[in-house]
């Protein structure tokens, strides 16, 4: 988390352990990572409000409409608003976010909207609001919230939004939540979901059971385990693919920078018998120039990189060294969780001739120069028109 010094400074010495849930943050390191999100909040205020002054002084503060949200709870245990979960739980604390909406002039100001809503519901609304229908292949699951936004006293019928992730689902009317594990809760008097009232309530929680039963069936949603689906190459609409070290498969003494995907790079690459390979599915026939992303050291250089596809092969020694260091830690007052980054350098590994289909694409050395061979973080695949 970086939390530039001048908002830092603002909390640092504060005693702010009042904050802090008894039961999840007993710690001096939670202390911090709320000394940290409160400076980070402050952050926020301030960059917003720095996109706001620029759509006033470019007179197109009318003419815009301006959301903002988060995407899910916060990612540690601290304060919550007393909601049960944080991010990756489909417990309220884990999915409810804040949504604040303007379009001057047009849009009443200060309104408080308690009706629930989802994320689906910010494209039919947009496109209501601008007067453009969506064309889309299948139904949008959003509702349109402009009755929500315009008026006093909208019809309204209650609606059931589900929350899924990893396999755990739970959905929520306008006032009850029913858990992952089928435990109901009234979301008006408890918001900390500590009271299950299916034994109140059985016919209810088990209508909304019903619900979450049919939506898993109608939606299938799969886990990463079970999850079969390949990555996309060279799809005939788009110039460029980029396959990432997130979405590859490290063989031999080669591990992830770090086990959460967002920023890993593949390293300790140091056998011939290591390799990379991502499950691709080539959409149509094409030639591909290719960018292979990575680090070496002056000792290691020389190393023989083969990317292979099928019969399409190609491969070039790397030649020119670039070690810069891990960047981020010396802004971040609390170590994060996920990677850190290097500026990784593009290095052309030639043109291959791929055909419509699926397969394997395979990252491997044909000599070992030194102690390692690289570090990879991406490879990238341009159409050769």
């Amino acid at each position: 988390m970086q939390v530039p010094d001048e908002y830092w400074d603002r909390f640092k010495d504060k005693d702010l352990t009042m904050i802090s849930n008894v039961e999840d943050a007993k710690n001096a390191e939670n202390i911090n990572v709320n000394k940290a999100a409160l400076a980070m909040v402050e952050n926020i205020d301030y960059n917003v409000g720095r996109i706001m002054a620029k759509l006033r002084k470019l007179y197109l503060e009318d003419d815009t409409i301006v959301i903002y949200l988060t995407d899910n709870g916060p990612n540690s245990f601290r304060w919550n608003g007393g909601m049960r979960g944080k991010k990756g739980d489909t417990d309220e604390g884990g999915v409810r976010t804040p949504f604040y909406i303007q379009w001057k002039n047009s849009l009443p100001e200060g309104k408080t909207i308690p009706q629930i809503a989802s994320a689906l519901d910010i494209l039919p609304t947009l496109s209501k609001l601008v007067g453009v229908p969506p064309i889309t292949a299948k139904p949008i699951d959003g509702k349109d919230l402009t009755p929500l936004l315009f008026e006093k006293n909208p019809e309204w019928e209650d609606r059931l939004i589900y929350n899924h992730w990893n396999g755990r689902t739970s959905l929520r009317t306008q006032k009850y939540r029913l858990d992952a594990e089928d435990q109901l809760y009234d979301m008006q008097k408890d918001r900390g979901q500590k009271t299950d009232i299916s034994g109140r309530y059985p016919q209810l929680r088990d209508s909304l059971v019903k619900a979450k039963t049919d939506w898993l069936s109608e939606v299938k949603p799969q886990t990463a385990e079970s999850d079969t689906r390949l990555f996309t190459l060279g799809h005939p609409s788009y110039l460029y693919t980029w396959l990432p070290a997130r979405d590859g498969i490290p063989h031999g003494t080669i591990v992830r920078s770090n086990p959460y995907p967002n920023d890993s790079f593949f390293t300790k690459w140091s056998s011939a018998k290591d390799s990379i390979t991502w499950d691709v599915e080539v959409l149509a026939n094409g030639h591909f120039d290719v960018e292979l992303y990575y680090t070496v050291t002056e000792e290691n250089l020389g190393s023989i990189v083969e990317l292979s596809l099928g019969n399409s092969k190609i491969a070039k020694k790397i030649t020119v060294s670039n070690n810069p260091p891990l960047k981020g830690m010396e802004n971040d007052r609390v170590p994060r969780k996920e990677s850190y980054v290097k500026d990784f350098k593009p290095m052309d590994l030639g043109t291959m001739v791929l055909k419509k289909g699926k397969g394997t694409l395979t990252l491997k050395t044909l000599e070992v120069a030194g102690r390692e061979v690289a570090e990879v973080r991406l490879l990238v695949f341009r159409k050769v028109e």
